[in-house]
């Protein structure tokens, strides 16, 4: 599956994107994120606030409940403010 993070959540992971296998049991966003909040500090550090970064499986807005069953991307971005 395709990670792709935006803005200040790109910047504490340090990379915009990467290719992972996701280990048996990750079956929500929800899920997604407590698994890489275990991948080291700097996943620890962009997640820490898991309620406000929100996320987009296969570009279209997501919960964190929602699953990621033939997802093929999961984004990660900060909530946005319209002007």
């Amino acid at each position: 599956m395709k990670l792709v993070y935006f803005a200040w959540v790109r910047e504490r992971v340090g990379i915009p994107e990467e290719e992972v296998d996701l280990p048996p049991g990750i079956e929500t966003v929800a899920d997604l994120v407590r698994w890489l909040k275990t991948r080291g500090e700097e996943y620890e550090y962009a997640f820490e606030a898991g309620d406000v970064v929100r996320a987009a499986i296969d570009r279209a807005h997501a919960r964190p409940d929602a699953a990621l069953a033939g997802a093929r991307e999961v984004a990660f971005f900060p909530p946005m403010t319209g002007g």
